[in-house]
Parts: C-alpha cells; structure tokens; sequence
C-alpha cells in the first residue's frame, strides 16, 4: 500500500512522504517502550523503591512526551499529504484523459471514472488522513511489546511472539474473507454510477415517455445489485471480524493463563504479574484497531489499482511540430478507419484548400461525424493520413493542431457560468467588444435580452437554463471567437427554428469567406452553396463535387436532393 500511495505522490513531495512514514514508525516504537516502562515502575512500587520508581517513572513521562510531540507532528504530515494526494489525484487523472483518445471513453468507462474520481479518491486521501497510523502502529507496537517483554521474562515473551503470529494468520483470513466481496461491490458500484449519470442526464427522454423513477428498471437493479453486494460484504465481513476478536480474547485469556500459571509456580512475582496484565492489554488493543482498519485500507488499495489503470492508458503521442505549413488546408490521404471491428471509413482522400466550404452528406452511419473527429484527432486513423495544415496530425503538437481548428457539433456542452465566459473558451484573450460581435453574429444577443441578468446570468450545469437552439448559438458564437483558419461544423444548425436558422447560415457564410470550412450538413442552403460536396456510402466516398455536377448525375446525391426538396413541402394541414 505505502509503495502504491508513494507511485501517485509528486516527486516534490516524496521526502517528506518518507519522513512521515518514519515519524509513524517511531511513534509506534515509542508507545511500544511507553507500555514496555510501566513494568519497571509498577516493579519499583510493589518493591517499595521510592527513589528508582520515580526514575523510571521520570523515563516513562518523558517518553510520553516525546510520543506525544511525535504523534502530533505525523498526524500533520498525514493530512497535510491527504490534502495534496487528493489535489494531485485530480490533476493527474484530468491531465492524462485529455490525451487518450475518445475512443477509449465509453458508458461502462465513464461510470468507472465517475467511481473513481468521488469515492475512490476519497477513500484514497482517507489513508494518509486517518488509516496509515493505527494500522501501521497495530503491527509495530505489539512487535515492540513482544520483543521488549524478552527483557524481563524470556518465556513471557515467546508467549507474546506466538501469540502474534497466531493473530497474524487469523487476521490474515479474515481480511481475505472480507476482500472476496470487492470485485463484486467495485462493479456493482461502477454500474450504478453510470446509471445514475445515465438518469440525470436523459431527463427530458424519460419524462417525455413518462418513465419516472419509481419505474426506471435499469436503475433499479443496479441500485439493488449495488446493495445486494454491499449486504454480502457486510456479513463477511461481520464473521471475519468476529472471529479475529474471539482469537484476540482467546490469545489474551492464554497469555493470562500463562502469567498465572508461572505466578502460582513461584517463577513470577506479584509486580512481574501485573504488569503482564498491563503488556497484554497493550498488546491486543492495537491489533482490534488494526483489523477495523485494514478493510478500509484493502478498499482503498483497490481504488488506487483501479486509478492506476487509467493513468496506465496510453495516451496518443504528442507531436513535435509547432506550426502548419499550408494553415487551413486539410487532406485526407486514404484514410480508413473502424470502431473496434466495425470498419467506418475506407480509403478516404479528399483535400479541402483554404477558404472553401466543404460539405459531407450521407446517410447516418456513414461516417459523417468521425470524419470530423479524425480532423481533430479525436482518434486515430487505423491506416492513411490526416494532414492539417500541411502537416500530418500525428506530428502536430495539440496545441498546434487545436490552433488550427474550431469545432461546433452536435453534442453541445456549456459550463455553469455566464454566456460571455462561455463564449470567451473560444478565445480567452478576447475583448468584451469581440465577444458581443461574435454574440451578435450568432442570434446570441437575442437570448442575452431575455435573461434575467443579462450577460452575467449563470446557465447552469450543461447550459441546462437554456434550449437547444440556444446551446448551440452559443457554441458557434465560440467557434467564430477563435478565428482558427479551420471551422468543423456537425449539424449546426439542425437544433434552430428556422429564422434563427437563417441568422447562424448567414454567420457561417461569413465564416466561409475567410475560412476553411468542413460541414456534416443536411440542409439544402448549406449543401447548394458548397465548394465540393462529398457523399459518403458505405464507408467510401461513393460522389464528389460541386451541386450543378452532382444533380446532375444519377445517384445517392440527387436521391438526396430530391428526398429533402419533397421534406421542404411537407405542411401541416388542420
């Protein structure tokens, strides 16, 4: 555990990590001699010896004092460490999923993580806080006890040791018993997470097929399964610890026995006697508390197994290259690409020059959107290239390549803060002036006018205070804050009523004169005036080019065409 704990400490930190392991350690051995000095004083009081008892009971003060000095100073590092642990925790693990790939994210992934990042890195930060101590001073000072007893009564002290291993095996069984329910209660916790995450998150789905949660069956069952696991550990859990403190009373009412038995045999004094009371007393205290400790601690070294499997995720390599030579050139040189086994994309080549509008249409599941992802680096191609300005992405450093591109798609996500602080992401350097421009641009001022405070109204976690439409005006408006040379655009539009539809049509031409623009588009507007027009069909790009060439020609184009020319007169009639 202490070699898992000092993999996630910052190096900076990792002396006085040290440090304070070795302050535990001490202090244990010290209140180990704190017990180990009461013999000699209770010796020298049963004897009579005024003088030598108030010398041993001079030693026995000062090394409380000392313990006491030693206690304090650990439990300070302790959670001065838990503090930092926990800080450093969220750091890394926020700092090392920005560079896996998306495709490593999944629904089972993210209930995991969400596991991970509350309660497991709680249960984590709880060991240094408040575990290490008690456990490690459970195993030190009955070791220091035994040994030390060796120096008033060898067999009393061979009772001691024997004792301890005996406890050692017994405490052994009882934590394997209890950790036979962890894989268990980490799946059923994962499941329920996701769910729960899953729960919030489709509200508006659930409520509109009246699928409240008395009756969401899915989440009902993890729930349960999760306190079915639960249940199942605590009852192990129950007889393990109930059998590890019989065979602590057992071992004390031996060791008693022990005591007695060479007391009435005239080899042990009365003042030798005694004090083995004491020594024993002493001796099983910190081994109850090592046992209600250790389940924690074997629960949080699973939390940190599990953490350390997502730090272990290789991310995708970073680039050396810091700038594009051809900035807003994009090129796709036979690009094939699959989720897992399902091939997406195959031989893929295409380029969109600077300054053009490129539009990619399709049916769904062509492969419209991982396209666009593939130009972000979302993923990575499976065979081809993608170049970005000129230069192969892979090669790109991020930031580079994140310099070269502004990103709308359909998935919009705003943070709980104001709408100008969500629009500024795009730029954050941008002045006030700029970021009403881009508003402006983008029908944002519109909503501003609307809200009760203006530019200063919080939106909520996700933007949840706003509609769709709204969400995605907003995340356009931050696309044309950027000013990135590439705008990538899914769906943009597809969540607008028509006039403001026609405002944010009006943004993107604007976009298109300075800007390479690629569109996943549906609309006819958007697809008519594009520079090139790619089809996608069945992984491949089965047409290319401008609108008069492609309806021209038969094929999955102009079936297109004609499919949403016949939507555009679609009216409601009463």
């Amino acid at each position: 555990m202490i070699r898992k704990l000092f993999r996630l400490v910052d190096p900076a930190d990792r002396p006085r990590f040290r440090r304070w392991i070795g302050s535990i350690v001490v202090f244990s051995i010290l209140q180990g001699l704190c017990v180990l000095l009461v013999v000699p004083v209770l010796r020298a009081l049963l004897d009579g010896d005024r003088d030598a008892a108030l010398a041993w009971l001079t030693a026995l003060a000062a090394t409380t004092a000392v313990t006491a000095v030693v206690y304090y100073a650990q439990a300070m590092d302790g959670q001065q460490i838990a503090n930092d642990l926990l800080l450093g925790m969220h750091h890394r693990i926020g700092d090392h999923l920005t560079r896996l790939p998306l495709g490593w994210f999944g629904t089972d992934r993210t209930g995991r993580l969400t596991h991970s990042v509350s309660q497991g890195t709680l249960s984590i930060g709880a060991v240094p806080a408040h575990l290490m101590q008690p456990v490690v001073s459970g195993a030190v000072t009955p070791a220091v006890v035994a040994l030390g007893m060796f120096a008033f009564d060898w067999r009393l002290g061979a009772a001691l040791v024997v004792a301890g291993v005996v406890l050692l095996f017994t405490h052994g069984a009882a934590q394997n018993a209890i950790a036979r329910n962890f894989g268990a209660i980490d799946a059923t916790a994962v499941e329920s997470a996701g769910r729960i995450v899953e729960f919030a998150q489709n509200q508006p789905i659930l409520r509109a097929f009246g699928r409240r949660g008395a009756s969401n069956r899915l989440l009902d069952d993890a729930l349960t399964g999760q306190r079915r696991a639960y249940g199942a550990m605590n009852r192990n859990a129950v007889s393990a610890l109930l059998t590890f403190s019989v065979a602590v009373q057992a071992a004390f009412l031996a060791l008693l026995a022990v005591g007695v038995t060479l007391a009435l045999g005239g080899s042990l004094d009365a003042a030798e006697l005694i004090a083995l009371l004491v020594l024993i007393t002493r001796f099983s205290g910190p081994l109850l508390e090592l046992v209600d400790h250790a389940a924690a601690l074997r629960m949080a070294s699973e939390n940190l197994d599990q953490i350390d499997e997502v730090l272990e995720v290789r991310p995708l390599p970073e680039g050396e290259r810091t700038s594009p030579s051809t900035p807003g050139r994009i090129a796709f040189e036979q690009v094939g690409f699959g989720y897992d086994d399902r091939k997406v994309l195959r031989d893929i080549s295409f380029d969109a020059e600077p300054g053009t509008l490129t539009a990619i249409v399709g049916p769904s599941g062509a492969g419209k959107t991982t396209l666009l992802r593939l130009v972000a680096r979302f993923w990575e191609a499976d065979s081809g290239t993608v170049r970005v300005g000129g230069v192969d992405v892979r090669e790109l450093t991020t930031e580079a390549l994140m310099g070269q591109l502004a990103m709308v798609f359909q998935d919009v996500y705003l943070f709980d803060d104001t709408i100008a602080a969500n629009i500024r992401i795009g730029r954050p350097t941008a002045t006030d002036a700029e970021i009403r421009e881009a508003a402006r641009l983008a029908r944002v001022d519109e909503i501003v006018e609307r809200l009760p405070d203006g530019w200063d109204t919080r939106v909520g976690e996700g933007g949840v205070s706003l509609s769709g439409g709204e969400r995605q005006r907003v995340s356009i408006a931050r696309a044309l804050i950027k000013q990135a040379p590439i705008v990538l655009l899914d769906e943009a539009t597809a969540a607008l009523d028509p006039d403001n539809e026609a405002a944010v049509a009006a943004a993107v031409r604007t976009l298109a004169e300075q800007r390479t623009l690629l569109v996943v588009a549906h609309r006819l507007h958007t697809v008519a005036t594009a520079d090139q027009i790619l089809v996608l069909d069945d992984g491949g790009i089965a047409q290319r080019g401008t609108h008069a060439e492609l309806i021209d020609r038969p094929g999955r184009y102009r079936d297109f065409w004609r499919e949403r020319e016949r939507a555009q007169g679609w009216r409601l009639v009463g």
